[in-house]
């Protein structure tokens, strides 16, 4: 069970050091590479700790379930890219709103500008679609096997 955890927290701080390194990319500023910097050291500590549990006590891989921790690790990838795409969608509808954004034509009709949508939004909202749709159908997929038949 320890084992499940320690390969949890580690995907987690995986998770956690992509984000950084994204928000370090689009933003440029010194919190944010002082978060990437200590997602590295999380990720290297986590791995030395999975590193030395498993040579030392190498029974325990064979209790691993990976059929369950395959399934919560797309689960949360799939959360995780939902919430980004949630994200940028009210990001975008709420500068749409924004006046400044937009004008009228001659026909009274409003015509958003270039400025209402950023290449890096759209860049991650079609960059994360391969990752929600790959691990949402294996996640609903395994959903569906476990209300149908019981098991993962």
């Amino acid at each position: 069970m320890i084992i499940t955890f320690l390969l949890l927290a580690l995907f987690l701080s995986f998770l956690g050091h992509i984000a950084a390194l994204v928000t370090y990319v689009t933003k440029r500023s010194e919190g944010s590479l002082k978060t990437f910097i200590n997602t590295t050291l999380s990720n290297v500590i986590l791995a030395g700790t999975c590193i030395v549990v498993f040579i030392t006590k190498p029974h325990l891989l064979k209790d691993i379930n990976l059929v369950m921790l395959s399934w919560i690790m797309s689960g949360l990838v799939m959360f995780v890219t939902l919430s980004i795409k949630i994200k940028i969608f009210i990001t975008v509808y709420r500068r749409a709103k924004d006046p400044s954004n937009y004008h009228l034509n001659f026909f009274g009709k409003k015509v958003l500008h270039s400025t209402v949508v950023k290449k890096m939004e759209m860049a991650m909202f079609f960059g994360t679609v391969p990752f929600f749709l790959l691990s949402g159908s294996y996640f609903m997929a395994r959903l569906i096997n476990f209300f149908l038949y019981k098991h993962l």
